[in-house]
């Protein structure tokens, strides 16, 4: 070939260059749904307006008897975020085609990347071949190819191709991947965002596990896609063996929905819907499932699983942004029994407790409003809904707080206002250890809560902190519910009462700071007095929402120790107690809370009994409190120690805590905890409880680990939970198969056992058998 004039390219040579180097497997941008358009006017959409062209080469020439455009030796090419290299790159304006020759490389600007040995395309952008190609994409996604071939300006069609989301091997590069997909062909479309892979061979470990026609799965650009998901499979006592075959079909930009059909080998065919839309200010879901059990003997006898036939659920959840501020919302189920979503394990909805929640929230820089009506869906195998019907319909509840922007006398004004409205259909009484307990009366009542509060904080030349506190509460009641029928207690028989309460605090803090060469400590004494008139009408009306009630250390310095509003902590009592953190240069951390609490004077809450005896037993029923504690070590070898107690007030008898010892490193992580519960006959715990938990994972060779841990009743020395598992995770793949044995008395479930596994493949999907939450 004659050489010819040597020069450098014309504007328009170098521009057909440029624009041939960018048709590439990531160089077109394929034409919107619904709307024509080119693959040149792609390019031109694809490029940023006003982007500069840089062009590097060792050498380069224009033939002008053979109308051939050359730049040689170490080409680099950067035009609107595309960067390429080749060793050679020739554009021939006769036949209008471009050749990039030896080691080309190209980076696109979402940092996808495409190797091979040459690259042969048209000046049009449409069609070209490629040879030995590689391409890697932005999410680690690899696909190499003997020879590949681009059609339309929308197609790449790749021979031999081969497909995998794992890394290569750091030691020994032409090893296998852990799995890899082997076609006939691949095929990238870039008008529908895919990569199918015809005549496909599924490999694990090199070796072929599966052989299908096609897989086609949504390329990186994807987010939403119409089409089969992976399947899931379950195996359960009751259900048998389960297939879920889901379907998600994408509406509109802002729709789409999931149909799910699972078929089960003793119960039959369940379908499950999820229809999904976003809106400008919030998003909605839709859910709905339903089956008509094959075989309803399978489970207990005179259960709600048992004596159902049709079943079936609707559920809707949404949320929405009313203002920057403001946000409204619900979450609701209804089902044809008590027990459906909790048998069938439906995501998100198989709770024993389930709560349904409409609300209306706020937020300011200052203050927040909070407003809610609950209906608790109690989710067990009664077929005649006992505990379900012993709830509380809320309707609603409202909490406000608000902060002063401006100090008064040099403090911080806080208010909080509570409304609470409810009603019950059933009463829900029992009796333990000859202690009638009324957690819930039939009827309605309403409670009005208002509370001011000021507090400011001195701190001495010394380093004491005085904390003085005035706070001013006040509560109306709306009564009409049934009275507690053999209370012993006086109870009030009245359709309505108002009470009030007055406190005066002081809290004194004396932090020390003592350091050595070689550590740091803080002991901080800490001493609380609050002056308050006895309990009005103490153990005279519901008790709703402060039912649940625990005293430790956690706990220890609360103003007002009772977990609601319907109880108030009155008379004068004094808190004291001391917290110590420790940090040494060797690693080592240490923590610490030691207190009591004292009835000074007046009446003392906790020994006034209510309809739940809510303070009997508890530690705070005498006028000296029990000992609560909490403490915890942490060392630099991957080992701690954490407990927490409470020591009767006498003898330091242990009345109840838990103590959990941990270890971890790089391949092995265990933790045991050991919890105690004294029995409390008149709050509705008739027998000790004292239970070990444990649960160990070891990781061994390379990114296998096997897990497990169990659950032991030592009162009635019965494993109520094992766990076993294996697991598998590295870059590209994951797998999970556990088993699990659970067992449960009061709970009368689908199974006693579970079988439950997992293995994904990254950008192909899950294979799942039962939950897809594993505990690992």
């Amino acid at each position: 070939m004659a050489v010819g004039d040597r020069k450098y390219f014309s504007k328009q040579s170098v521009a057909l260059l440029v624009g041939a180097t960018l048709c590439s497997y990531f160089g077109s941008v394929p034409a919107s749904h619904g709307q024509a358009s080119t693959p040149e006017q792609n390019i031109q959409n694809k490029i940023p307006e006003g982007a500069k062209l840089l062009l590097s080469a060792n050498e380069l020439v224009y033939n002008r008897d053979a109308d051939l455009v050359s730049a040689v030796g170490g080409v680099q090419i950067n035009y609107g975020g595309y960067k390429m290299v080749a060793q050679k790159v020739e554009y021939n304006q006769k036949t209008g085609r471009m050749m990039a020759i030896g080691n080309v490389e190209m980076v696109s600007p979402d940092g996808n990347r495409i190797y091979a040995d040459n690259l042969d395309v048209t000046d049009n952008f449409a069609d070209g071949f490629l040879n030995s190609l590689r391409i890697e994409t932005s999410d680690n996604t690899r696909i190499v190819a003997e020879s590949g071939e681009r059609v339309g300006g929308i197609k790449m069609i790749l021979n031999k191709g081969v497909y995998t989301a794992c890394l290569p091997c750091a030691e020994d590069p032409k090893r296998a991947p852990f799995w890899q997909v082997k076609a006939k062909r691949v095929i990238q479309n870039g008008e529908t965002h895919t990569i199918r892979l015809e005549r496909a061979r599924f490999e694990l470990l090199g070796y072929p596990i599966a052989f299908v026609p096609f897989i086609e799965v949504p390329d990186n650009t994807v987010k939403r896609k119409s089409g089969f998901l992976f399947p899931t499979m379950s195996l359960s006592q009751n259900l048998g063996f389960g297939l879920s075959i889901p379907y998600y079909y994408v509406i509109s930009p802002s729709m789409d929905a999931t149909v799910t059909t699972t078929g089960y080998t003793a119960q039959g065919f369940l379908v499950e819907g999820e229809f999904r839309q976003r809106f400008e200010n919030g998003t909605h879901i839709l859910r709905v499932a339903g089956i008509d059990q094959a075989k309803p003997g399978n489970f207990s006898s005179g259960t709600s699983d048992a004596e159902a036939e049709r079943r079936g659920m609707v559920a809707s959840k949404a949320e929405f942004r009313i203002n920057p501020r403001w946000a409204f919302g619900w979450d609701v189920m209804v089902q044809s029994d008590n027990n459906f979503s909790k048998t069938y394990k439906l995501r998100g909805l198989s709770g024993t407790d389930r709560t349904n929640q409409i609300y209306l929230t706020g937020l300011g820089k200052r203050n927040y409003f909070d407003m809610r009506a609950f209906y608790f869906d109690v989710q067990d195998a009664d077929r005649k809904n006992t505990a379900e019907k012993q709830q509380a319909i809320v309707y609603p509840a409202l909490d406000y707080h608000y902060v002063a922007p401006q100090p008064l006398a040099g403090g911080e004004l806080s208010a909080d206002v509570n409304l609470t409205n409810i009603s019950r259909t059933h009463d829900d009484f029992y009796t333990v250890d000859g202690f009638d307990r009324f957690r819930g009366l039939k009827g309605q009542t309403s409670r009005l809560t208002a509370e001011l509060q000021w507090k400011r904080t001195y701190v001495t030349p010394t380093g004491l902190v005085i904390t003085p506190l005035l706070a001013a509460r006040g509560d109306a009641f709306a009564l009409n519910m049934n009275d507690p029928t053999g209370y012993a207690g006086n109870y009030l028989d009245d359709n309505s009462a108002t009470r009030s309460m007055l406190t005066a605090g002081l809290e004194l803090r004396y932090p020390i700071l003592m350091t050595t060469e070689n550590s740091t400590h803080i002991l901080e004494p800490i001493a609380q007095i609050y002056a308050r008139p006895d309990e009005q009408l103490a153990g005279r009306l519901p008790n709703e929402d402060a039912q649940s009630f625990v005293f430790d250390a956690t706990s220890l310095f609360d103003r007002d120790k009772f977990s609601g509003y319907d109880r108030i902590e009155g008379g004068t009592r004094a808190n004291v107690g001391v917290q110590y953190t420790g940090t040494f240069d060797s690693g080592y951390k240490l923590h610490g809370i030691f207190g009591q609490s004292y009835q000074i004077a007046g009446q003392n809450s906790f020994a006034t009994d209510d309809l739940v005896n809510v303070g009997a037993d508890s530690g705070l029923e005498t006028d000296r409190s029990d000992y609560v504690g909490l403490g915890g070590v942490e060392t630099p070898y991957g080992v701690s120690v954490a407990a927490s107690y409470r020591l009767d007030e006498k003898d330091f008898e242990f009345r109840r805590g838990d103590l959990t010892t941990a270890y971890q490193n790089d391949t092995f992580q265990t933790q045991v905890t050991y919890t105690h519960l004294s029995a409390q006959p008149a709050y509705g715990f008739a027998e000790d409880n004292d239970e070990i938990q444990t649960s160990s994972k070891v990781k061994f060779k390379d990114y296998w680990s096997i897990f497990g841990g169990i659950a032991w009743d030592l009162n009635n020395d019965v494993i109520s939970r094992r766990t076993l598992g294996l697991s598998y995770e590295d870059e590209c793949t994951i797998f999970t198969i556990a088993y699990t044995d659970s067992r449960d008395s009061e709970d009368e479930s689908a199974s006693d056992w579970t079988i439950g596994a997992r293995l994904t493949f990254r950008t192909l999907g899950d294979i799942k058998i039962g939950s897809d939450t594993l505990s690992n």
